[in-house]
């Protein structure tokens, strides 16, 4: 088994409470289906719209992120899979892609630590 990390990129936020509270169920479902698969390792955290990037030692600080709204990473989950594909499979049930955004699907790799 090896870890897999879901960035969630772009997608439109809801714009009324009901709709939200929607969306909120989805995600809710898809993660207990995770868990329920023994697949969950972490469920991790939206991120907030603004922050800065450090550029070099020096500590050069701007601000940031750049991305264009479609690209900006707004969370994070780690999961546990055989391999790649599966990672994707288990990505593809996501309720992100209701409001058009995407997961990129990164391998962690493993230091032997």
């Amino acid at each position: 088994m090896s870890e897999y990390l879901f960035l969630y990129r772009g997608g439109k936020q809801p714009q009324d409470p009901a709709e939200g509270q929607k969306v909120m169920q989805a995600w809710v479902a898809w993660m207990k289906s995770l868990t329920d698969a023994g697949k969950l390792k972490d469920p991790g955290q939206p991120l907030e719209p603004q922050g800065k990037v450090v550029r070099n030692a020096a500590g050069t600080v701007t601000d940031g992120p750049y991305a264009e709204a479609k690209d900006l990473v707004g969370g994070f989950t780690l999961v546990d899979a055989q391999n790649l594909d599966e990672a994707c499979k288990l990505a593809s049930g996501c309720p992100i892609f209701d409001a058009g955004g995407t997961i990129e699907v990164r391998p962690i790799l493993n230091m032997g630590m």
